[in-house]
């Protein structure tokens, strides 16, 4: 092990985003100055304080290279087929460079807009804690229908206890492997890497984060987040 723990990214975007309704994967639209991939790329690749960024790409991704990113933190590896098996994958390469003590952070890589104030909140968090994820807390009233189809009110949730999950989400980098393959070979359902830690019975953090941070799934959202961005830097 080395004297110094280091800090990781692992960036899944091996997935098309359907919703989108795009011509090319949501990541490789237009946003800013770049794409949505490049706004998130250079949020890590422009801190010092991480020693590389994994992208987990499809093996069939043909637009990457177009992007001429040259950056040597920057590395390239193949995704699976669902988010957890890119991570787990992630994981597996990861270790021939990090330590198991190693902090990695996944970050979605639809975030474009994740500022840096909560970048380091969530840094700040990790040390004597089994992880961290950034969250923000539930301000809408929340209804729970009486089927999937949400044709009726079944009753209302109280929210006050429910924070919904952001990225980057930051675990060691032996242990988060364990979990998710733990959970895989389990056949438990992972939404995000948090719920894989929980289900090996690991506490995690939560680090409220700005609700700006946004995950782009509709051409709406795409909308808001140059928004966002264009506010910061005005």
């Amino acid at each position: 092990m080395s004297s110094r723990l280091k800090y990781w990214v692992i960036i899944p975007a091996a997935g098309v985003g359907k919703r989108m309704q795009a011509s090319c994967p949501k990541q490789y639209l237009p946003l800013g100055s770049g794409t949505i991939l490049q706004q998130t790329l250079n949020i890590f690749l422009d801190n010092e304080q991480f020693s590389g960024v994994l992208l987990l790409l499809s093996p069939e991704d043909e637009y990457f290279t177009g992007l001429n990113i040259r950056n040597p933190k920057l590395m390239i590896a193949n995704g699976g087929k669902e988010r957890c098996d890119s991570v787990l994958n992630g994981l597996q390469q990861l270790s021939i460079l990090a330590d198991d003590d190693d902090w990695v952070l996944v970050h979605d890589a639809a975030r474009p807009c994740l500022s840096d104030q909560d970048l380091q909140k969530l840094l700040d968090a990790l040390p004597e804690s089994d992880g961290a994820i950034l969250a923000a807390p539930v301000m809408d009233t929340i209804k729970q229908a009486t089927n999937q189809n949400a044709a009726e009110i079944d009753k209302t949730v109280d929210r006050s206890m429910l924070w919904r999950a952001l990225t980057p989400q930051a675990f060691r980098v032996g242990q988060l492997r364990q979990a998710l393959t733990q959970a895989l070979q389990q056949k438990i359902t992972v939404t995000d890497d948090a719920s894989a830690m929980e289900a090996a019975g690991y506490s995690v953090k939560l680090v409220s984060g700005r609700s700006d941070n946004i995950k782009i799934t509709s051409p709406e959202d795409l909308d808001l987040a140059q928004w966002i961005l264009e506010k910061r830097l005005s």
